[in-house]
């Protein structure tokens, strides 16, 4: 029917080797299913078979290894159309679609927006789906935290992490890792004083002695704990000594101190 809006995506997580999670993104209206990232093919597959689901789309966010050694074996089973950044084709899996911030797809008749985010790869790419608000960051921004910048510089960074945190709050992020009850021991120490940031460390604390996922979790929650998106907070910087500082160089410390964290 002319006009008529599509159902949103279901999203599944995927636990993966030790830390990493892979993400289904289902159409029921149209059966197809885009994988975002493949960091393993068995626990994938598995999931594919339980469901009974064939993969349409392989969405890759960046060139780490445990994000895509899993796709040969999974393609074998799953011939599906591989998508990923165009600027690190030369180091991702053959792609059948090369893509570039601003590009958009379909994905179940639902619009998928690229997003650019370099910083922890300078290829690195992020996926927005707006009608069933989610976006797939990998190792961007991340759950109370994000990823080391091994390629970009922290002006990189912080221009990414801007940008998603720009999206409506009400956007689910789905990230590349299991890393959020120690991103919150860190954060502890950049912003103590945070209530938002206490209640969120006791319930990652519950999930995680339940045995349960801390990622996906909500933009706006992000937004409220996570010390790498909070840089221009007057609080933080006043922590830091560096009232009054542009946010990218407060980024910068808080990236530093994290890493000797």
């Amino acid at each position: 029917m002319k006009g008529q809006k599509t159902m949103p995506l279901e999203i599944v997580t995927i636990p993966c080797l030790s830390d990493n999670y892979a993400f289904l993104a289902h159409s029921a209206e149209s059966g197809e299913t885009a994988l975002v990232d493949a960091p393993e093919a068995a626990p994938i597959l598995a999931e594919l078979s339980r469901r009974g689901w064939r993969l349409s789309h392989v969405l890759l966010t960046h060139h780490h290894y445990d994000h895509v050694d899993g796709l040969a074996e999974i393609l074998a089973e799953h011939p599906a159309r591989v998508v990923g950044a165009a600027a690190d084709a030369h180091r991702l899996p053959p792609l059948d679609v090369r893509v570039s911030d601003g590009d958009t797809f379909k994905v179940g008749g639902e619009l998928v927006r690229v997003l650019e985010v370099p910083g922890h790869t300078i290829g690195h790419v992020a996926y927005y789906m707006p009608q069933s608000r989610v976006v797939f960051t990998a190792d961007s921004l991340m759950a109370l935290g994000c990823g080391r910048l091994f390629e970009g510089t922290a002006p990189q960074m912080w221009a990414s992490l801007s940008k998603l945190a720009a999206l409506p709050d009400d956007t689910l992020v789905c990230s590349g890792h299991e890393y959020t009850q120690a991103n919150g021991r860190f954060a502890e120490t950049i912003e103590p004083e945070n209530p938002a940031l206490q209640r969120r460390i006791a319930d990652i604390a519950r999930a995680r002695a339940a045995g349960e996922p801390t990622v996906p979790s909500l933009l706006a929650l992000e937004k409220a704990t996570n010390p790498f998106l909070r840089a221009a907070e007057p609080g933080i910087q006043a922590n830091l000594g560096m009232t009054g500082a542009d946010p990218a160089d407060v980024f910068a410390e808080i990236r530093a101190r994290k890493d000797r964290f």
